[in-house]
């Protein structure tokens, strides 16, 4: 007589582990002996059931589509195909970095919206090239944060909302909700402002109000492409897309940077600490481009990106079954496996800092650059405004109409590529936060209309001169909510609770928390930030600025 089947008993000083439904686990030749159950094997999956006599074909049927009782109902686990090593070659490494290439890209526009433009250019006015060191440091900080996002993203499969959902209170998860709802506005009301300045230069016969509405249907046509749980033929499409708005913002910049001659030792020396930037204005100027340029609506969206190559790991070898796109987001939550974690995160990383090393520090670097290679007189006590429509004025007039142009068009497409960006940051906090399902076109109106609304009415009561101080507020008050986003990724990814995932072969886990440096790392960069972002709230109060030198 067949012994009943029985739970198996973890080895010695090993943790029982449960195996997750969609893990692979393989039963041991000695197991099948001791239990003695039979293993039915097809493509791709192996049943664990009964012996073959006690069971016919309508239990196999009700077996395969999960009909019947709980407790007859076998558990399909699935069998990893066999994965070929993979070749340690220069160019073979390289190709596969190829194939990662896309989320640095979407992340980078972050890092070079309408506000860094203010902020950047007015700093090289005011200073010449001394905060490219404060420039090239912000920007040192926020690929460290973004590698951690990604890492979070990585390890459990889900986004930064999504993880406050799951492990914090709801009061507090609500919170966090609120200021990353409150930063997103500020984030996208800045975008759909600096678009509707550049399209209003560009075209001087449309209205502002006219241009602003202009900007919201535009990246709804671009996102109606896009869908992070999609086919990763449209998301890399998206990806492209998105990489070349960037390459053209990157080609405009390098052709206003052109025109414009400096002092290459000049230049370089700015990349080292001077006293200036540390006292007066100048702390002001350096706590505002290290606000201006970590973004907290960019960290949503680091988290969510890594998923789609992970997930077509897992299904490619068989480690996973393909989600049912009907699925409810209750029922289905995909967690990677740590093939695919091994596989994926290391090129993930070295995308990210490839990409924001090429694009973002570098158009930063160029707008102060430009600037303080044209505007900077030190024998001058007027400041150079930081209003959009002024400096369009400045690039025209002191380096050539065809600067100004220049300086228009990458304004413009800085605005539509960032606010994509926002605007999938809107989707990722709303969906995770209170896990609804509706329409993505729906949720991504809602998010972009909440911005317009303000930018229509500064732009009809005030004008040009509104837009532009709007601007400025909205960096305020990303600075402060930085703060708050940016603790729980530090949090999570240093505790083994949340950074744990199972082992190949079924028993135990594998923690991949943050070493002891990295964390060390992460906590002196975060309180950093909290040191800069509120000086830069004191200075304003206390009326130390540049305007009032």
């Amino acid at each position: 007589m067949a012994a009943p089947a029985s739970t198996p008993v973890s080895p010695p000083g090993v943790d029982e582990v449960t195996p997750h439904p969609t893990r692979s686990h393989v039963v041991g030749a000695d197991e099948k002996k001791e239990k003695n159950v039979t293993v039915q094997t097809a493509p791709s999956v192996i049943s664990i059931g009964e012996a073959p006599a006690q069971r016919g074909w309508l239990s196999k049927f009700q077996a395969g589509f999960r009909i019947g009782r709980a407790s007859q109902a076998s558990t399909p686990v699935y069998q990893p195909r066999p994965i070929p090593s993979e070749s340690s070659t220069i160019w073979a490494r390289l190709w596969k970095f190829v194939k990662f290439l896309g989320p640095g890209a979407v992340i980078s526009v972050a890092y070079v919206d309408p506000d860094n433009y203010q902020t950047a250019i007015s700093s090289g006015a005011t200073f010449q090239y001394k905060l490219l060191f404060m420039v090239l440091v912000s920007n040192l900080i926020a690929i460290y944060i973004q590698s951690l996002c990604i890492k979070l993203g990585t390890v459990t499969g889900l986004d930064l909302a999504q993880m406050n959902h799951k492990s914090l209170p709801r009061w507090l998860e609500l919170i966090l909700y609120v200021i990353a709802e409150a930063s997103i506005i500020a984030t996208d009301l800045g975008q759909v402002i600096g678009t509707a300045i550049a399209l209003n230069i560009l075209i001087p016969k449309l209205p502002l109000p006219a241009a602003c509405v202009l900007s919201v249907f535009e990246t709804l046509l671009i996102l109606l492409f896009y869908t992070h749980t999609g086919e990763m033929r449209r998301i890399r499409m998206f990806e492209i897309f998105v990489s070349l708005l960037v390459i053209v913002v990157f080609v405009t910049i390098c052709v206003a940077l052109s025109m414009v001659t400096g002092s290459a030792r000049d230049v370089f020396r700015g990349f080292v600490p001077s006293r200036e930037i540390f006292v007066d204005t100048g702390l002001y100027a350096s706590c505002a481009i290290l606000g201006g340029t970590l973004m907290p609506h960019a960290l949503y969206v680091g988290t969510a990106l890594s998923r789609a190559r992970l997930q077509e790991y897992d299904v490619k070898h068989n480690l996973i079954p393909e989600e049912d796109p009907s699925a409810s987001t209750d029922t289905l939550k995909y967690r990677p496996s740590l093939r695919a974690i091994k596989s994926c995160m290391g090129y993930s990383i070295a995308e990210l800092s490839f990409t924001l090393f090429t694009v973002a520090i570098f158009v930063n670097s160029a707008l102060v650059i430009i600037s303080g290679s044209a505007f900077y007189d030190p024998e001058s006590d007027d400041q150079v405004s930081d209003d959009l429509y002024d400096l369009y004025n400045l690039f025209s007039d002191t380096i050539a109409p065809a600067a100004g142009v220049m300086f228009a068009l990458s304004l413009l497409f800085s605005g539509i590529s960032a606010g994509i960006v926002s605007t999938m940051a809107g989707q990722i906090v709303m969906e995770g936060a209170f896990n609804i399902r509706i329409s993505p076109f729906l949720r991504r109106l809602l998010t972009r209309c909440v911005a317009i609304i303000p930018a229509l009415i500064i732009a009809v009561s005030v004008g040009q001169d509104g837009l532009s101080k709007a601007m400025v507020a909205c960096n305020y008050l990303l600075a402060i909510a930085l703060i708050p986003i940016t603790f729980p990724i530090i949090y999570y990814t240093g505790l083994s609770k949340y950074m744990s995932v199972p082992a190949d072969d079924g028993i135990g886990t594998v923690s991949l928390k943050n070493n002891v440096p990295t964390a060390v790392v992460a906590w002196v960069l975060w309180a950093l930030v909290v040191v800069m972002d509120v000086a830069t709230v004191v200075l304003v109060g206390l009326g130390i600025t540049k305007d009032d030198g």
